[in-house]
């Protein structure tokens, strides 16, 4: 066939091509897909194609493995929650347990144990300095009470109150100089004369 008679349309089923090569499309897809494989995944050196081949089937049989104890591990943990729950066990409960267990973990460490010593004996030696200071402080007020000077005050405030006060007996009511005591001429409550 010439040129001018063939079939260009594009959804013709032989797209231009007036020779029928139904026989060599097999041999094209054969070599083509090897080449694919071959191109996409080259065998590394000193791998023969038949153990390449051993690896991938064992490697599908790892990956299914995988999936199958991924879908027995999901249904456990469903199940373990589920017994969980009818315990009353709530993940807020184990929060605390965990808590409480690193708590006491803590609490038996070395560490933890070799602060709490020397905190207690440094607290203890705190608790003596500051016995000893205030032991020291009373005696000091002591020995200033039972000084000339702070007597001679004593005194002094003593005058300064009687003058103040005035002497006064058990039963005496003291008064203030403010206090203002009602007359017989202007009783309390009533209005003054104006």
């Amino acid at each position: 066939m010439d040129p001018a008679s063939q079939d260009i349309n594009l959804n013709s089923p032989n797209k231009g091509n007036s020779m029928d090569r139904s026989d060599n499309i097999p041999d094209v897809q054969a070599e083509g897909a090897a080449a694919a494989a071959n191109s996409a995944h080259p065998l590394p050196p000193g791998l023969t194609e038949e153990e390449a081949e051993e690896l991938h089937l064992e490697l599908t049989k790892v990956e299914e493995e995988i999936n199958t104890l991924r879908q027995v591990l999901s249904a456990k943990e469903r199940h373990a929650s589920e017994l969980k729950r009818k315990l009353g066990l709530s993940p807020l409960n184990e929060l605390k347990q965990n808590i409480t267990k690193s708590w006491q973990d803590v609490q038996t460490s070395q560490a933890y144990k070799k602060t709490q010593e020397t905190l207690s004996e440094a607290g203890s030696k705190t608790s003596a300095a500051l016995n000893t200071l205030g032991t020291a402080i009373s005696r000091r007020l002591g020995d200033m009470r039972n000084s000339p000077t702070f007597k001679s005050f004593e005194d002094k405030v003593g005058n300064l109150k009687h003058k103040v006060v005035g002497p006064r007996g058990n039963g005496d009511a003291v008064s203030s100089p403010t206090d203002t005591t009602p007359t017989r001429e202007h009783p309390p409550f009533e209005n003054p004369p104006f």
